[in-house]
């Protein structure tokens, strides 16, 4: 008689909402490769959603605002000990990490001293800062599933074992979602998109609607789409916008950025990740990002990049304007918004961003990011 195989159980750790976004096509991939798999872990609604047994819920991570912030420690010591705890009782087949690395690195070394295999999932940006890290993650994790392809050479010249996944983003936005919007009849949208920080708010927004002012007395016919994310205050952001909306000029869209991008002729947005989403949908954009005189100094330091954009980064090259801290001004933003707002030019930024597109490895890195969790606990003989 065949022996029955042991139900596996995978323990998935994830500490923000991006983390949930993609933690949940992970735990989709993971069932639909296995249906009797167990995967427990910390995350969010997304992945309790794909079935995924929760012992400790993100939205207990993330706070704002400094008493938050110094309750915050207490509570990831709870949700650390939970973990340690859970690892202990349940003694899972694999642990896999997703991004969050201040816990999920001290995670990894506590599973290794446990016997547990982990592979992490949205590694570290060793490749911007804490290049340190690397030591670390030799030590304590099995193999490193990487979502851009410039990563793949940092891990083999350390040494540790790798797979380049493809990108997440990619499941999130098909091809079919691409805009092809070039500003007919002379009129043109502009989406806004400040940031999903209060911080990013003040810094960027008044200069975005002063920029928009003046892009609006020189071309005439435009509108602006104001992004307003769900975690900022958006009478605040009304506030700073009222006092320049004559004739409707600025709409303000709550949630996320998406609901802009096909609506949108050219962004102008904060350096982020809503840039490399922006650049997957083929949408043309100017990066703008303003930090204080002392971070932006420290961070010259310790970042060692030619570019922030990821779509950027990613081409190794300029594919579209960044304008960073004193050259993130009205008048600089305005005029190369409006030395960009001409069909043909809008259509060759479309087409180079496409081509990042085809450089993040296709669709499906949830899917073989399954496959990689799944051939680590058999090599193990589990």
């Amino acid at each position: 008689m065949t022996p029955v195989q042991k139900s596996r159980h995978i323990m998935i750790l994830a500490g923000e909402p991006s983390g949930d976004l993609h933690g949940a096509n992970l735990v989709k991939s993971l069932k639909q490769a296995d249906s009797r798999i167990r995967i427990t872990g910390i995350g969010g609604d997304g992945m309790a959603a794909r079935g995924m047994e929760l012992f400790f819920h993100i939205n207990r991570l993330s706070v704002m605002g400094l008493t938050e912030v110094l309750l915050q420690f207490r509570v990831i010591k709870q949700a650390f000990y939970c973990f340690r705890d859970r690892v202990r009782t349940t003694k899972p087949d694999l642990v896999i990490l997703i991004d969050y690395p201040g816990f999920n690195l001290r995670a990894a070394e506590f599973a290794k001293k446990a016997g547990i295999p982990v592979l992490y999932y949205i590694t570290p940006k060793v490749w911007a800062w804490k290049r340190s890290r690397l030591k670390t993650i030799k030590r304590v994790v099995d193999h490193a599933a990487l979502i851009f392809p410039f990563e793949s050479p940092i891990f083999q010249k350390e040494g540790i074992p790798s797979t380049f996944v493809g990108n997440p983003l990619l499941d999130c936005y098909p091809d079919t979602m691409i805009p092809v919007r070039s500003g007919k009849d002379g009129e043109y949208t502009i989406g806004l998109l400040p940031g999903s920080r209060e911080t990013e708010i003040s810094a960027l927004l008044k200069t975005m609607v002063e920029s928009a002012v003046l892009i609006r007395e020189r071309t005439g016919n435009v509108r602006f789409l104001v992004s307003a994310a769900p975690t900022v205050d958006h009478g605040r952001m009304e506030e700073i916008i009222a006092p320049h909306n004559r004739d409707r000029l600025f709409t303000l869209v709550k949630g996320t950025p998406q609901a802009i991008f096909d609506r949108a002729d050219l962004l102008v947005a904060a350096s982020g990740t809503v840039t490399l989403e922006a650049a997957i949908c083929g949408v043309p954009m100017i990066i703008v990002y303003k930090l204080s005189s002392l971070t932006f100094f420290i961070g010259k330091i310790f970042v060692r990049l030619k570019h922030v954009g990821l779509a950027n980064i990613i081409a190794g090259h300029e594919v579209v304007p960044e304008l960073l801290q004193d050259q993130a001004t009205p008048e600089t933003i305005a005029g190369t918004a409006v030395s960009l707002l001409n069909p043909e030019k809008l259509r060759r930024m479309r087409a180079r961003l496409l081509m990042i597109r085809e450089l993040l490895g296709g669709s499906g890195a949830s899917r073989r990011t399954a496959r990689l969790a799944l051939d680590l606990i058999r090599t193990r003989g589990l």
